[in-house]
């Protein structure tokens, strides 16, 4: 797929619920404001990914998995496809990543 090819972007069930988890931690733990910035950024990130498919740094994860630091606490995973780019997981920043499958 050519740099710069629009695509869509697809979420895998894991990527669902960790998004939903984070959104509950963030609304017990602090405001409607946290909720709100990290929709955003996931939101930005859809933007920019979907145009430039390759700007984050391939993980050390498996082969052809990137990791998107979107922030100092949120980081995403996801895989470029033919015609999409699948989003494996979000992940907190401060867990430790490394016991992910």
């Amino acid at each position: 797929m050519p740099e710069n090819a629009s695509v869509g972007i697809i979420f895998t069930k894991r990527s669902n619920t960790d998004a939903i988890a984070t959104k509950n931690y963030l609304l017990n733990k602090f405001t409607q404001k946290e909720v709100a910035k990290f929709y955003r950024l996931l939101e930005i990130f859809e933007s920019v990914v979907t145009v430039f498919h390759e700007l984050y740094p391939l993980s050390s994860k498996g082969k052809n998995i990137r990791r998107a630091v979107l922030s100092k606490q949120l980081s995403v995973f996801y895989k470029i496809g033919e015609n999409q780019i699948t989003v494996l997981t979000i992940l907190d920043n401060r867990l430790d990543y490394s016991k992910w499958p």
